[in-house]
């Protein structure tokens, strides 16, 4: 099973000042970015069901030249969901009633299927009254088309790309242009590793796909320095990959010898794998 609120949250608050960039440049030109301060997550009660919801992104920020202070409040959605709208709202008044700060709600919708556009409004009127009228940002990539972010520098492009609205015949080529995006920004090993990690993991191409992907690759004239980092990127994917299937076969009986053979993983590597599974 795929933790997406958790893969989300760390590629939007490790680059969040890039994600408003990105989406919200707006609100990004008014706020000081040395303010920025990630909250502690919060979990909040459904006062009517008792379920416990936990808030998956809080950010504290300073509008530029002033002492106000306001709230962003990011909400992942990987499925669909008809009572969204109003979970929002409740967040919404939730947390204005616990920091006493205007709250900028967010929700990035990361699920493949329903293509249709969801709703980003939560509203109660009478006949005779209009009572409330509530509004969020709706980030729907799956409406979104990953062409649009080709030449964008921005290290959540080069991630978020995966996601978006891609046709099955397109897989290759959009893990490609993911990786010629992401070797082009010169990030840090570790920052470089979260986003290839993202893509690898929504973009899992199977070995049709792969031959693809590897023939794509040569077309995009890389210079040398960005080919060595590709083929890191690459040979980490392959290892993860291994990894895996090593430690499915683990859990199946077989000895350490043979899945070190079927994978061609080191002997002490997949001695390691077998300790990490019995803990």
């Amino acid at each position: 099973m795929i933790d997406h609120d958790r893969l989300f949250k760390e590629l939007i608050s490790t680059f969040f000042v890039e994600f408003l960039d990105l989406f919200l440049p707006e609100v990004l030109k008014d706020i000081d970015r040395d303010t920025i301060q990630f909250l502690p997550q919060e979990v909040l009660t459904d006062v009517t069901s008792g379920e416990k919801k936990t808030i998956d992104l809080l950010a504290r920020v300073k509008y530029r030249q002033e002492d106000t202070f306001f709230l962003i409040h990011v909400e992942a959605q990987s499925y669909s969901q008809a009572i969204l709208t109003k979970r929002i709202f409740q967040y919404f008044a939730r947390l204005h009633e616990i920091y006493d700060l205007p709250v900028y709600p967010v929700v990035i919708f990361s699920f493949d299927e329903p293509k249709r556009r969801e709703p980003s409004n939560y509203s109660v009127t009478f006949p005779s009254l209009d009572v409330l009228q509530f509004n969020f940002v709706a980030i729907q990539l799956n409406q979104l088309s990953w062409r649009d972010y080709l030449t964008q520098q921005n290290p959540v492009a080069a991630a978020l790309m995966s996601k978006m609205n891609i046709a099955p015949s397109e897989r290759p080529r959009v893990k490609a242009e993911c990786l010629r995006l992401l070797v082009t920004l010169q990030l840090d090993p570790a920052r470089m590793q979260l986003i290839s990690g993202f893509v690898d993991t929504y973009l899992n191409l199977n070995a049709q796909e792969e031959q693809v992907f590897e023939t794509t690759i040569d077309t995009m004239g890389l210079n040398d320095e960005q080919q060595e980092e590709y083929m890191e990127i690459v040979t980490s994917w392959e290892r993860k990959g291994a990894e895996k299937i090593a430690m499915n076969s683990l859990r199946k009986g077989m000895t350490v010898e043979i899945v070190a053979e079927i994978t061609e993983l080191p002997i002490e590597r997949v001695r390691e794998l077998q300790t990490q599974l019995q803990k």
